[in-house]
């Protein structure tokens, strides 16, 4: 089964109002037994396209993820990347910046972990927080020391910029860039921290601080549109996944990043006629 990705994604230049797109949407599969098949199906598919991803050794792939707490992306990374080698998978998550870091533009300790030619990077968060939480929290922006000179939407806008010429830069180098928003409802977001309090074996996800930011919660999607109206490119895209359901939200990204590697159009180095020679030699040695 083929899921159309493109129902998700973000035209390039729209403008992104999150409360026009769906949070939950018609589920794909009729039961667990066929929702576990279809992913399986795809986790082998995407197993073999990383493969064919390290061999040909020519393009990188970057996945982005971002979403409200709760929404699901640790488990949906797990899910979707389970196939996947982890010699040829690297996921980095990004918390709140260090004195160091915060000593350097806003893009510097992401760069520093963007994939090699022939590997998937994860970034589980990323340089967007820059435009998504530092913009929610004002003073957050205070602390990274930027010129007097900038005001907000000087600097909201200046990063959107920086984004996309960052992102054109390492596509014109080999690396294609997904990037994926969990869009979970507000009332769904209230349930899953209610499972973390009443379920013991969820005791330890709970976090205050997911109370403390639900009171954002407008902000938050008001900032998220800002984003994803800003940086969604034909090269770059981001796609907006319902994410009030786990099994859909996780079908339909396995299917994003499948098509994103298939697109590649990628094959298996071609062994030149000397190199065949070769091998014959040293088969025929090994079988004396």
């Amino acid at each position: 089964m083929k899921i159309d990705t493109d129902t998700f994604r973000v035209p390039e230049a729209a403008e992104v109002d999150l409360g026009l797109w769906a949070t939950n949407v018609k589920p794909i599969c009729k039961s667990k037994k066929a929702y576990r098949k279809l992913l399986e199906d795809q986790v082998d598919a995407l197993s073999d396209q990383q493969r064919l991803l390290y061999a040909s050794n020519r393009h990188a792939l970057l996945l982005v993820f971002q979403a409200m707490d709760t929404a699901g992306k640790d488990g949906a990374i797990r899910h979707v990347m389970s196939g996947v080698n982890p010699q040829g998978c690297q996921v980095f998550s990004f918390q709140h910046p260090s004195a160091r870091e915060l000593k350097h533009d806003f893009l510097w300790r992401a760069t520093r972990d963007l994939p090699e030619r022939g590997r998937i990077g994860i970034f589980n968060r990323s340089y967007y927080e820059e435009v998504l939480i530092v913009r929610v929290h004002r003073s957050l922006l205070d602390a990274e020391r930027l010129p007097d000179t900038a005001d907000d939407e000087s600097v909201w806008h200046g990063r959107y910029r920086s984004i996309v010429d960052l992102e054109q830069h390492l596509h014109a180098n080999g690396t294609r860039i997904i990037k994926v928003f969990l869009h979970l409802s507000k009332e769904e977001q209230r349930q899953r921290l209610l499972a973390r309090i009443d379920e013991p074996d969820k005791n330890w996800k709970f976090s205050a601080a997911d109370i403390a930011e639900r009171e954002f919660w407008d902000a938050y999607m008001q900032a998220y549109g800002h984003a994803l109206s800003a940086t969604s490119t034909a090269d770059s895209p981001w796609f907006i996944v319902p994410a009030d359901d786990k099994d859909n939200a996780r079908l339909i990204v396995s299917q994003i990043v499948l098509k994103a590697l298939e697109d590649l159009k990628m094959s298996y180095p071609v062994v030149s006629a000397a190199r065949k020679r070769e091998l014959q030699a040293i088969r025929r040695q090994l079988t004396k």
